[in-house]
C-alpha cells in the first residue's frame, strides 16, 4: 500500500474536528437531559462540585424507582445502569399512587426552576366569540336565471342571421335573425283579410266577444311580432315574404346554434344571451366545513386576473348533495357584476368568516330579526313581504339556521387555545394549574372538545371559566408523568412503560 493510499484511508483534520464536535454535543445534551429530570423532581440527588452524584437513600426521599433519563421506559428498584445505554440511572421521586385519587395520579409537581426551563405558560379558559374561517376555490359561472334563449317561434327557414358569431352583445330590441315561414305568411294574410272585412262592413265580426281583427293581431303577437310590426303589416295591405324578429333582452351571444339557410322546426334554439351583470360564483366546499355555511352568508374572494381586488356576493344555494369523487359540496355565490370583471370559468379563491356562539352556532347580527328572500339572499327586509326581484314571500332569518333573539349574538362558548388540547384522535387531554399550591402543580384532565374554531377549540365539558389551562409544556409534563408510568395522555390507564421495562428484564 502506498503512502498516498494510506493517507487517504485517514480521517482528514476537518473530519476529526467534527467527530470531536458531535461528540462534544452529545455529551452536553445527555447533561441538560439529567438536569432537566432532576430539576421535576423534588428530593432527587444532586452533585458535588467535583465528585459524582450523591444519591439520598429510599428511606429519606422517598425514592422508590430509578429509571435512565435517554431511555424512560426502564424502571429498577435500586441504582445501577441502563442495561441499553450504560448511563447511570437516576431516582424518581414517586407520589404514593395507591392511595390518591384520579386526578392527583395524573399531577406534577415541579419546581419554579423547573417551571422556568420547560417554558411553561397558562392561559385562563374563557368565553368570548371566535370567527371560524373557511377558505374556498371555484370558478365564475352564469346567472342562469339571467340567461335568455332565442327560439324560432315558428317553423321555416333561416334566410339570414345578422348575430353570425358568439361573443357580440346585443342590446334588447336589436334584431337577431330573419325567416320565411309560411305558417307566418299565412297568419298575416288572416289579419289582412280581416281587416279588409271590417272596412267593407263598416264594423269588423266577433266571435266570442272579440273581433277577428283583434284575434289575427293576438295570434301576430304571441308568435313574436312586435306592435310596430302588426301595424306596418296592416298599412302595407300585404303580407312580407320574410319577418324579422329581435332580442328580447341584452347581453353576450355565448351560443350560435344554427346556420343561414337552414330549416327550423317551432321552438328550435337559435340563440343563447348571458347577462353578465350578475354572475355565479360556484365553490368548492369540503364535508367538515358545511356546519359553518349558511344562506345568506357574505363571501370575500379575490381572482388571478385583478389581484389585490376583493369581490363581494352572498350564499344563494348550498347543494344538498355531496360529491362522491371529490367530496365537495358546491357553493353557489351571487355576485354583482356591473362592470363585467368577473367573466365566466374565471378561477377564485373565496373566504367566508363565520362568527361562532355557544353549542356551535353560527351568527350574523345583520340578519337578527330580518326577513329574507329564499332566492335571493340580496334582498333582506326588517318585515314580511315579498321579494322585488322575483315576488316569492320572504322568510325569516331564524328558518335559514340562524339565531332567534333579536340581537343575533347569543352566549359566547368557552374556548380554550389549540394548543392546550393534546387530542389521540379518541381523547383530549388537558393540564390545568392547581390554584393555591406551595409549588408549581398540574393536573391533568379529559374534557370533551367540540369543534375547532381557527386557533380555538370549543369545550362542551371538563372546563370551568377562569381556569387555567397550560398553552406551553403541555406535552413535556405529560412526558414526564409518562416517565413515572401513571395515568398519561397515551396511557390512559398508566403503568405502560412499566409493563415494557418488566417484558425487557425477562429478555436480558
Amino acid at each position: 500500500m502506498t503512502q498516498d493510499q494510506t493517507n487517504s484511508n485517514q480521517p482528514t483534520f476537518a473530519g476529526r474536528h467534527a467527530i470531536l464536535i458531535a461528540i462534544g454535543a452529545l455529551v452536553l445534551g445527555l447533561g441538560i437531559g439529567i438536569a432537566m429530570h432532576r430539576a421535576m423532581t423534588p428530593g432527587a440527588p444532586t452533585s458535588g462540585p467535583s465528585g459524582p452524584p450523591v444519591a439520598a437513600s429510599a428511606d429519606e426521599s422517598g425514592v422508590t424507582d430509578w429509571t435512565c433519563s435517554m431511555h424512560p421506559q426502564i424502571h429498577r428498584e435500586k441504582p445501577g445502569k441502563c442495561p441499553i445505554c450504560g448511563m447511570d440511572l437516576i431516582p424518581v421521586k414517586k407520589n404514593a399512587a395507591a392511595g390518591l385519587g384520579t386526578n392527583e395520579s395524573r399531577s406534577l409537581t415541579v419546581t419554579p426552576e423547573a417551571r422556568a426551563l420547560m417554558n411553561v405558560q397558562t392561559v385562563p379558559v374563557a368565553r368570548q366569540f371566535v370567527t371560524a374561517e373557511v377558505r374556498l376555490v371555484g370558478k365564475v359561472s352564469y346567472d342562469e336565471t339571467l340567461l335568455g334563449y332565442i327560439t324560432a317561434r315558428v317553423a321555416g327557414r333561416l334566410d339570414r342571421l345578422y348575430v353570425d358569431y358568439t361573443g357580440v352583445t346585443v342590446n334588447k330590441g336589436e334584431h337577431m335573425y330573419s325567416i320565411y315561414s309560411p305558417e307566418l305568411y299565412y297568419a298575416q294574410e288572416e289579419l289582412i283579410q280581416s281587416v279588409r272585412t271590417a272596412r267593407e262592413r263598416g264594423t269588423a265580426e266577433r266571435i266570442g266577444g272579440l273581433s277577428l281583427v283583434d284575434m289575427a293581431r293576438e295570434k301576430l303577437r304571441l308568435i313574436g311580432l312586435t306592435d310596430q310590426q302588426i301595424a306596418e303589416i296592416e298599412r302595407q295591405d300585404q303580407p312580407a315574404d320574410h319577418v324579422t324578429f329581435y332580442a328580447p333582452m341584452g347581453g353576450i351571444v355565448i351560443e350560435k346554434l344554427r346556420k343561414e339557410g337552414d330549416y327550423v322546426a317551432t321552438g328550435d334554439r337559435i340563440y343563447t344571451i348571458a347577462n353578465l351583470s350578475q354572475v355565479w360564483v360556484m365553490l368548492d366546499a369540503y364535508e367538515s366545513d358545511l356546519v359553518w355555511l349558511r344562506y345568506g352568508q357574505e363571501v370575500t374572494f379575490a381572482t388571478e386576473a385583478y389581484p389585490g381586488e376583493e369581490f363581494v356576493g352572498r350564499i344563494s344555494f348550498i347543494q344538498p348533495v355531496l360529491d362522491d369523487m371529490t367530496r365537495t359540496v358546491k357553493v353557489r355565490v351571487n355576485v354583482p357584476n356591473p362592470e363585467g370583471k368577473l367573466k365566466p370559468e374565471m378561477f377564485v379563491r373565496g373566504v367566508v368568516r363565520s362568527q361562532v356562539a355557544d353549542g356551535g352556532r353560527v351568527i350574523d347580527p345583520d340578519l337578527a330579526g330580518k326577513w329574507i328572500c329564499p332566492m335571493h339572499p340580496e334582498v333582506v327586509k326588517d318585515g314580511p313581504g315579498q321579494c322585488d326581484l322575483c315576488g316569492m314571500d320572504l322568510v325569516t332569518a331564524e328558518s335559514l339556521g340562524y339565531p332567534a333573539d333579536e340581537a343575533g349574538e347569543g352566549e359566547p362558548p368557552l374556548v380554550i387555545p389549540r394548543s392546550a388540547a393534546l387530542v389521540t384522535g379518541k381523547r383530549a387531554v388537558v393540564y390545568v394549574e392547581v390554584p393555591n399550591a406551595d409549588q408549581p402543580t398540574y393536573e391533568g384532565r379529559e374534557i370533551v372538545l367540540g369543534p375547532q374554531v381557527g386557533d380555538y377549540y370549543l369545550v362542551r365539558d371538563g372546563l370551568k371559566e377562569g381556569e387555567l389551562v397550560v398553552t406551553n409544556g403541555a406535552f413535556k409534563i405529560d412526558s414526564e408523568i409518562q416517565i413515572q408510568a401513571r395515568p398519561s395522555m397515551m396511557l390512559p390507564e398508566g403503568g405502560g412503560p412499566k409493563r415494557q421495562d418488566h417484558e425487557a428484564g425477562h429478555q436480558h
